[in-house]
Protein backbone atom coordinates (compact mmCIF):
# COMPACT_ATOMS: atom_id res chain seq x y z
CA UNK A 1 0.00 0.00 0.00
CA UNK A 2 0.86 3.50 -0.81
CA UNK A 3 2.38 5.63 2.29
CA UNK A 4 1.06 8.76 2.43
CA UNK A 5 4.28 11.39 2.99
CA UNK A 6 7.06 8.98 1.87
CA UNK A 7 9.88 10.59 1.05
CA UNK A 8 8.89 14.34 2.27
CA UNK A 9 9.82 16.76 4.24
CA UNK A 10 6.89 17.52 6.74
CA UNK A 11 7.19 19.70 9.94
CA UNK A 12 7.88 17.70 12.65
CA UNK A 13 7.17 19.12 16.46
CA UNK A 14 8.61 17.83 19.74
CA UNK A 15 6.03 15.64 21.54
CA UNK A 16 6.44 13.53 25.40
CA UNK A 17 6.58 9.89 24.83
CA UNK A 18 6.54 7.14 27.47
CA UNK A 19 8.55 4.68 26.57
CA UNK A 20 9.37 1.45 28.26
CA UNK A 21 13.32 2.02 29.77
CA UNK A 22 14.28 -1.62 28.81
CA UNK A 23 13.58 -1.25 25.35
CA UNK A 24 15.09 2.15 25.35
CA UNK A 25 18.71 0.71 26.23
CA UNK A 26 18.50 -1.70 24.13
CA UNK A 27 17.51 0.39 21.47
CA UNK A 28 20.24 3.10 22.66
CA UNK A 29 22.96 0.13 22.47
CA UNK A 30 22.00 -0.70 18.94
CA UNK A 31 22.92 3.08 18.07
CA UNK A 32 18.98 3.25 17.22
CA UNK A 33 17.56 6.55 16.38
CA UNK A 34 14.74 6.66 19.00
CA UNK A 35 12.66 9.29 17.45
CA UNK A 36 12.91 7.62 13.44
CA UNK A 37 11.95 4.40 15.49
CA UNK A 38 8.82 6.02 17.03
CA UNK A 39 8.00 7.60 14.18
CA UNK A 40 8.12 4.80 11.92
CA UNK A 41 5.94 2.62 14.61
CA UNK A 42 3.29 5.81 15.00
CA UNK A 43 3.00 5.46 10.87
CA UNK A 44 2.87 1.77 10.52
CA UNK A 45 0.30 2.06 13.32
CA UNK A 46 -2.02 4.93 11.28
CA UNK A 47 -1.40 3.08 8.16
CA UNK A 48 -2.94 -0.28 9.83
CA UNK A 49 -5.66 1.59 10.96
CA UNK A 50 -6.46 3.24 8.15
CA UNK A 51 -6.97 -0.33 6.28
CA UNK A 52 -8.84 -1.46 8.48
CA UNK A 53 -11.30 1.19 8.68
CA UNK A 54 -11.43 0.99 4.58
CA UNK A 55 -11.79 -2.86 5.00
CA UNK A 56 -14.70 -1.97 7.26
CA UNK A 57 -16.11 0.70 5.39
CA UNK A 58 -16.06 -1.18 2.05
CA UNK A 59 -17.70 -4.78 3.43
CA UNK A 60 -20.40 -4.42 2.71
CA UNK A 61 -19.73 -3.54 -1.06
CA UNK A 62 -16.70 -5.77 -1.59
CA UNK A 63 -18.83 -8.92 -0.03
CA UNK A 64 -22.09 -7.82 -2.35
CA UNK A 65 -19.83 -7.50 -5.49
CA UNK A 66 -18.37 -11.43 -4.34
CA UNK A 67 -21.80 -12.93 -4.11
CA UNK A 68 -22.75 -11.56 -7.53
CA UNK A 69 -19.35 -12.98 -9.25
CA UNK A 70 -20.00 -16.30 -7.66
CA UNK A 71 -23.82 -16.11 -8.75
CA UNK A 72 -23.22 -14.56 -12.47
CA UNK A 73 -19.40 -14.97 -12.97
CA UNK A 74 -17.59 -12.43 -14.16
CA UNK A 75 -18.45 -9.70 -16.50
CA UNK A 76 -16.05 -10.52 -19.18
CA UNK A 77 -14.93 -14.44 -19.64
CA UNK A 78 -11.45 -15.40 -19.67
CA UNK A 79 -10.58 -16.30 -23.53
CA UNK A 80 -8.41 -19.11 -22.24
CA UNK A 81 -11.54 -20.77 -20.53
CA UNK A 82 -13.65 -23.50 -21.76
CA UNK A 83 -17.41 -22.97 -22.66
CA UNK A 84 -18.22 -24.99 -19.57
CA UNK A 85 -16.21 -22.99 -17.28
CA UNK A 86 -12.82 -25.29 -17.29
CA UNK A 87 -9.63 -24.16 -17.85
Amino acid sequence: MFEANSGQHTRKRPVTLSVRADLLEEARALSLNASQAAESGIALAVRQAKEEAWRKASKAGVDAYNERVTREGTLIKPVWLKTDGAL
